[in-house]
């Protein structure tokens, strides 16, 4: 292998015509070194031809650039041309080579010394394009290496990772998708879940279920569209869970109570029809709307033959027809059953039209009954008594039952096993201006033993006065929402909720300041510290202090809050950053009138 160099004549000057010379060098190590010097000629020297007239020296760098774009290396390479480089290796070639295409210029040139050429800087200069170097040199740090492209995975159909996902997570994903709340009027709703049918078949049985678990009655163009489908495709009725007319209503579509009952959409007969579409059905939501809608036949298709049915809701629903046909559902059927078990929330709320016989005989059937509103209605002490020991209710309202008596509601609730420890939520309110259902005594016999489960309590128009305060303040300390409507309670009473009294402030302050207080928490939740003053050798135990937990106080009718006493924070509270975490207080339209 030999190598090339290209060294100077030392002999004569240099002009732009004096021809280098190469330095062939025997690489091979089975050979002695050879060192032997050839002349390297012009190719218009080997042909004989004249000699060009004399160029700048740009025209000599010229003749060594070459303009494609070469990589670079850190030896130097010899002519890429086969032929070139088969003359320079052959021994027999002629004593001559040129410089082939390849040829990256003086500075790979290595004389193991000095630089021969002192033009080499200057030429070196010419041809910039860059910062420095010549055109032809190419920075390996600063190369772009091409990434390669991964193959596109070609997917099969209904293979794609969405639809390769269990069906219990691509039910909760599409569920997102879900609006409960209809828009106004002929707005289209759920666009997204329609989307999602058209998408794949994956998709569309899963959106399908989705779609139809709750179905959502605004008016009764879209209850007529639903039934007519459900007809079609029978398998879609078995998919409903839930049947909602608690948002239907026919106000701001420009229809009278006539054209209601023209327009065929939603009558007794196309609600039966529905309900027997729906096996599966587990709620239930009626309103005042329907209420004449609801005779005998769709009440004892709802209480009696539908055994899936956890909960229902006639909410106002009081007209005649309504109430004959509750009725004649609950008392005459002979195929009414003992129990309901699977019906745990049932709401007559505002159904006053209902009379005492058929809460004698609903409410004894409801062995696991959790949620309970009989608000406006005609139960009885009686039918409230045969609630069954069994049931674990959690939400009562009993409010304005006029013929319920204070003692049996207090002996109800602090004996009966069904809400003695499971209440959450009690609503006992009443118009205290027509019937009044706790007097003081009740109010005494009741507060001690309100459990501490209840988050919600609303005494509205029981006789309550300052006495009672200790059980209030007990009761605040766990219960968020707190009715006192009509309570007799003074601004100072009110106070007790957010801050000590001034006297133990002032003695709980003085104490600290001169103390090291240690707390301690004892076995039943109660939290204790000891005090130690340094005037006196004997520690003095108090109660440390427990934050209220009241997050809306409905004061409306209090005798004692007005206007200037709940503006001055110096005698009221109430809205002050004391009252924290209160966020709502519910006061008389004369207090709220002067302030918008």
């Amino acid at each position: 292998m030999l190598d090339a160099r290209v060294v100077t004549n030392k002999k004569s000057k240099i002009t732009p015509y004096s021809p280098p010379e190469i330095l062939v060098v025997s690489r091979d190590p089975a050979e002695p070194p050879l060192y032997r010097t050839v002349t390297v000629l012009s190719y218009c020297q080997r042909s004989n031809r004249p000699l060009p007239r004399p160029t700048p020296v740009t025209k000599i760098a010229q003749t060594f650039v070459d303009t494609e774009d070469n990589s670079s290396s850190n030896q130097p390479r010899l002519a890429s041309n086969p032929a070139t480089r088969a003359l320079v290796q052959s021994p027999d070639s002629p004593e001559f080579c040129c410089p082939c295409g390849a040829f990256l210029g003086w500075k790979q040139i290595r004389l193991g010394g000095r630089r021969q050429s002192r033009s080499y800087s200057d030429l070196r200069l010419l041809g910039n394009a860059q910062s420095r170097g010549f055109a032809w040199e190419v920075n390996d740090a600063s190369r772009i290496t091409p990434v390669a492209e991964e193959p596109k995975k070609s997917v099969k159909k209904g293979q794609a990772p969405i639809e390769l996902l269990p069906a219990e997570i691509l039910d909760q994903i599409i569920s997102h998708l879900a609006i409960d709340i209809p828009p106004n009027g002929y707005t289209p709703r759920n666009v997204d879940l329609v989307s999602c049918l058209l998408t794949s078949r994956t998709l569309h049985s899963a959106t399908l279920s989705v779609l139809y678990r709750h179905i959502t009655i605004p008016h009764s163009i879209i209850f007529s569209k639903a039934l007519n489908h459900m007809k079609q495709y029978p398998a879609l009725g078995t998919i409903v869970r839930r049947l909602d007319f608690s948002h239907f209503t026919s106000v701001g579509l420009g229809r009278t109570q006539q054209m209601n009952v023209e327009i065929q959409n939603v009558t007794s007969k196309t609600l039966l029809e529905c309900l027997e579409l729906l096996t599966n059905l587990k709620e239930c939501l009626l309103q005042e709307h329907l209420e004449d809608d609801l005779n005998v036949d769709v009440l004892r298709k709802l209480l009696s033959r539908t055994p899936s049915l956890r909960a229902v809701d006639f909410c106002g629903c009081s007209s005649s027809i309504f109430s004959d046909g509750f009725l004649s559902a609950v008392t005459e059927d002979p195929d009414f059953p003992a129990t309901l078990p699977s019906l745990r929330r049932v709401s007559l709320h505002e159904c006053s039209g209902l009379v005492p016989p058929v809460f004698e005989t609903l409410l004894p059937r409801l062995v696991n009954v959790t949620h309970l509103d009989v608000c406006h209605t005609q139960i009885t002490n009686s039918a409230l008594m045969s609630i069954p020991h069994s049931a674990r209710i959690t939400h009562l309202n009993i409010s304005r039952c006029t013929k319920l008596t204070g003692p049996e509601v207090v002996k109800f609730l602090t004996t009966h096993p069904a809400v003695r420890e499971s209440l959450v939520y009690l609503n006992v309110m009443t118009d205290s201006s027509r019937h009044q259902l706790l007097d003081e005594t009740d109010v005494d016999n009741l507060l001690p033993y309100l459990t501490s489960t209840l988050r919600s309590v609303n005494l509205g128009g029981a006789k309550i006065r300052s006495s009672n305060m200790p059980s209030l303040l007990r009761l605040s300390k766990h219960v968020e929402e707190l009715g006192l409507d009509s309570a007799n309670l003074t601004i100072s009473d009110i106070n007790l909720f957010f801050a000590l009294p001034p006297s133990d402030s002032d003695s709980d302050s003085g104490s600290n300041a001169t103390t090291t207080t240690t707390t301690s928490t004892s076995t039943n939740g109660n939290t204790t510290g000891n005090a130690n003053n340094t005037n006196h050798e004997d520690p003095s135990p108090y109660r440390v202090w427990v934050p209220s937990q009241l997050c809306y106080l409905d004061l409306t009718k209090n005798p004692h809050v007005t206007q200037a006493a709940l503006l001055n924070p110096k005698v009221c509270l109430l809205v002050t950053p004391h009252s924290a975490p209160l966020d709502v207080i519910e006061l008389s339209e004369k207090i709220i009138s002067p302030l918008r």
